[in-house]
């Protein structure tokens, strides 16, 4: 703290005595080391850091949500806006440690000598308009315009770091805005467009393992710049899409992967009784959050599982992938799924083989579970750790297929759409097409 800076044990030479006047001679005959002063308070304006950081995204997020609505680009006649890329930039910079690029360009301004002399001028106009109230009043006014200076310095952190990053996610934001556009309108060709009962129910998966609901963290979300609808579309989107692969494809590849099956060994049957597992064969990825949970961590950590869930390709990449993002990985193997606590039952019952589920805020930080087989209990397990490889095999092989078509399929739709830009030539957006 600022007064433990200035006690009067180690720093009575950086405040005048109550009644003396600023820059005045010391007992000694030189005058009060204000320079050592200001340095000292260097140092202790990096301790309001995290505050004033959280204030001014605050304030620079709201500033933004006045942007443009404008239609920017049309696909298939559905329309695209400013906003929408703006906001999607935003949340894929969540990933891109805006944060500790900011806290880098802060620490950088402090070693500025622009710095040093304002932080002079702040210390000797606080000295001089509020001395005569005594050292404590003076200690409280300089903290109040110390963090309000902190403040300012934060907001050009931020805006520098932003600037560096946001240029460089427009392409991706306008791609992935463009295909999500495409993948929902196939879903609504297809009559597998998923509910907002659905989205909602995966948000407040996600929310509700935290002790919040939907709308505590939309604020949560703007809190770190992104609109919870962004968040929203996406999962949307991905959803529908699983959907659409599934239904088109799914059937497919089920009776290839039968053939293959029965070919390598004919004893397989594929009765009725097998397609109601009683156990699932499950992994789970963790990136762990310790103590209080700060709002600047769990955007960071969720980001990172978002990034994680996009890599994953089944369940043979899980561990690298987890070990590459400094998460834990847990091979769970055959799972009841009454021991598995709701939302994550529900949606790992719903989910395919070979597919990892939306992450989730359990009681050891951000969990990500993949499902990779299915058992039909004790009769069929086959004795051993070994009978939990073929399926797995198996899953996978199906999702590197479905992979391929997924691609192929999306390739065919853009090369069919009809893509207009509307944006201002100097916006540079119809460049990104």
């Amino acid at each position: 703290m600022l007064a433990n800076a200035y006690s009067t044990r180690r720093h009575s030479a950086c405040l005048p005595a109550p009644g003396s006047v600023p820059g005045s001679a010391t007992a000694s005959g030189t005058r009060a080391p204000l320079a050592a002063a200001v340095v000292t308070v260097a140092v202790t304006i990096s301790a309001i850091a995290a505050s004033a950081l959280l204030i001014a995204t605050v304030a620079e997020a709201a500033s933004s949500k006045g942007n443009s609505n404008e239609i920017v680009v049309l696909v298939n006649d559905e329309p695209i806006t400013a906003y929408e890329i703006e906001q999607r930039q935003r949340l894929l910079a969540l990933s891109a440690n805006i944060s500790e690029r900011a806290q880098n360009t802060f620490k950088a301004l402090l070693k500025r000598e622009s710095t040093t002399n304002r932080l002079k001028e702040i210390l000797n106009q606080v000295i001089k308009q509020h001395q005569a109230k005594g050292r404590d009043a003076v200690i409280k006014i300089f903290e109040q315009r110390k963090k309000e200076f902190a403040v300012g310095l934060q907001k050009q952190a931020i805006e520098g770091a932003r600037a560096g990053v946001l240029p460089g996610l427009k392409r991706t934001a306008l791609q992935e805005l463009i295909d999500e556009r495409l993948k929902v309108q196939e879903a609504k060709r297809n009559n597998v467009v998923v509910t907002d009962e659905q989205i909602s129910r995966i948000v407040n998966g996600i929310a509700s393992r935290n002790k919040m609901n939907e709308a505590q963290f939309a604020k949560h979300l703007a809190g770190m710049g992104v609109d919870i609808n962004t968040m929203r579309q996406r999962f949307k989107a991905a959803s529908s899409w699983n959907d659409v692969i599934r239904r088109r494809f799914g059937y497919q590849i089920a009776i290839s992967e039968r053939d293959v099956d029965r070919f390598v060994d004919p004893s397989l049957g594929g009765g009725p009784e097998a397609a109601v597992p009683s156990e699932l064969v499950v992994q789970r990825v963790v990136f762990p959050i310790s103590g209080n949970i700060e709002q600047k961590i769990m955007a960071e950590r969720l980001s990172k599982a978002d990034a994680l869930r996009r890599a994953f390709s089944g369940c043979k990449s899980t561990e690298k992938l987890a070990k590459s993002a400094g998460a834990t990985f847990q091979n769970l193997g055959a799972k009841n799924p009454s021991s598995i606590g709701e939302p994550t039952r529900t949606m790992l019952l719903s989910a395919k083989d070979g597919e990892m589920i939306p992450p989730n805020v359990g009681p050891d930080g951000i969990e990500l579970w993949a499902v990779c087989g299915r058992k039909a209990g004790p009769a069929s397990a086959g004795g051993g750790p070994g009978a939990q490889q073929a399926p797995s095999a198996k899953d996978e092989r199906r999702q590197k297929e479905l992979d391929i078509l997924a691609k192929r399929h999306l390739k065919d739709l853009r090369q069919d759409a009809t893509i207009d830009c509307r944006a201002e030539p100097k916006s540079g957006i119809c460049s990104l097409l």
